[in-house]
């Protein structure tokens, strides 16, 4: 599992969502896969962050596909739940805290995270080096902590599944620190010069 915590690269997410908001506006189904979401914080920051930016009534059209290798079986419940230590979410802005959170009445310690925003998200196992996707006519991918663990021929093979998984127009989001290798120039195109965001091109 990589480290993550809530709000983490929060810049990133939103530019990345200002960017997907007129590709998405008159969508019927918006599909969002987060590969490698580990405990949620990703996916769910992602999610608030988008019900945020593009109101509530497109942000019920959502559905977040989480998924993780999950080796010891921990993440599907703890996403479920959406039940969090009160410590582990100091990052998130107060407003935002107060608006999607709950003090957990049994246990003043958990915070548990609105049904609103739990019922976007489904966590499902998956290994991204069976280099199958989870499946296809997706609008964004967001994989991050996850590819820099792998092969250069491993990380070419997942970024080829990726992009048979979008549809033509959608987007990628992944860590900084991987750049796409040149062999990719026709399949992807950047579109900003300070995050690692691409575009899928036919």
């Amino acid at each position: 599992m990589a480290f993550t915590f809530f709000f983490r690269d929060a810049q990133t997410l939103r530019l990345a969502i200002e960017h997907l908001h007129p590709y998405i506006q008159s969508r019927s189904r918006i599909s969002i896969w987060s590969a490698g979401c580990a405990m949620g914080q990703e996916p769910y920051t992602f999610a608030i962050l988008l019900r945020e930016i593009i109101g509530p009534y497109l942000f019920r059209n959502t559905r977040i596909y989480a998924t993780d290798l999950d080796q010891y079986g921990n993440y599907g419940k703890i996403i479920e739940e959406g039940r969090y230590p009160v410590k582990d979410l100091e990052r998130i802005p107060e407003d935002i805290l107060a608006r999607y959170f709950t003090i957990d009445p049994d246990n003043t310690t958990q915070c548990i995270l609105s049904e609103e925003i739990r019922n976007t998200v489904e966590f499902n196992r998956h290994d991204l080096l069976s280099f199958e996707p989870i499946r296809s006519g997706l609008h964004l991918i967001i994989c991050k902590n996850v590819l820099l663990h792998f092969s250069p021929e491993e990380r070419m093979k997942v970024w080829m599944m990726f992009w048979n998984a979008l549809e033509v127009g959608g987007f990628m989001l992944h860590e900084h620190t991987q750049k796409l290798p040149d062999e990719l120039n026709g399949k992807f195109e950047q579109i900003v010069m300070n995050a690692q965001i691409f575009r899928k091109i036919g």
